[in-house]
């Protein structure tokens, strides 16, 4: 018998892991800034949505972890950058 109030979850959850792999398959001719801006922007959104989630705003918190996340990035890839000359 399927129980209707998971299976719109389990789509959703399949939806979103096909939607990481296309952008991951996408990811290839990136150079190292861009990669650990995405990276960063996508490691701050899923925390983000998983603080957001416990304090009630799931979208909220992604935005901004994706955000900071992406700023982290940025800021990571300069710190390497001038290590490097």
């Amino acid at each position: 018998m399927i129980n209707r109030t998971t299976t719109p979850r389990i789509a959703t959850r399949l939806s979103a892991l096909a939607l990481v792999g296309l952008v991951a398959a996408g990811c290839n001719g990136m150079n190292d800034q861009q990669q650990r801006a995405l990276s960063g922007g996508a490691l701050g959104a899923a925390g983000g949505a998983v603080i957001g989630a416990i304090t009630g705003s799931t979208v909220t918190g992604a935005l901004i972890g994706a955000a900071a996340g992406t700023a982290g990035g940025l800021l990571y890839h300069e710190s390497e950058k001038g290590k490097k000359k």
